[in-house]
């Protein structure tokens, strides 16, 4: 019988399970602990969407307001993948709040953020750091990058 230690995303019953029931130390070790490969093949799939709802969701949830102080930015998120696959996601950051909204709009961004979706899930789980994934042009960065290079500290990323 596998255990929750042998689990990666591969392993996972996407198409049942509920995400929002996986805690996000949980999900930052299932995220580390899956290969790059698994990862990708995962993420072109047809749960694909279903796991970026729950990360962005999340996101909201791990916002710390008294780290992103005083500050109102909204900020694209391009996720890329196989076949020309992309998904818009934007974070809105005012007010002691973070709102996401789905899909993207007609609102200026003052940073977009374009990655592949395998990038993000280990960047929002602690598996990852910005710089690297910027360095090896896994991460593509447009507008304000003193905003890009603080940003992960606005949220309590949990640590696997």
């Amino acid at each position: 019988m596998a255990t929750s230690d042998d689990l990666d995303l591969g392993t996972l019953d996407l198409g049942t399970l509920d995400l929002r029931s996986v805690e996000s130390a949980e999900f930052a070790r299932i995220v580390r602990d899956t290969p790059a490969r698994r990862t990708a093949e995962v993420m072109a799939g047809p749960h694909r969407r279903r796991v970026l709802d729950e990360l962005f969701r999340r996101m909201e949830t791990l916002f710390n307001p008294a780290q992103a102080g005083d500050r109102t930015a909204l900020v694209r998120w391009r996720i890329t993948g196989a076949g020309g696959a992309l998904d818009t996601y934007e974070t809105y950051i005012a007010d002691g709040r973070c709102v996401v909204t789905p899909h993207g709009t007609d609102r200026p961004a003052r940073l977009t953020l374009t990655m592949a979706a395998p990038e993000l899930l280990r960047l929002a789980s602690g598996n990852a750091s910005g710089p690297a994934l910027f360095l090896t042009r896994k991460l593509k960065m447009q507008g304000d990058l003193r905003l890009a290079g603080g940003l992960l500290s606005y949220f309590d990323i949990p640590r696997a």
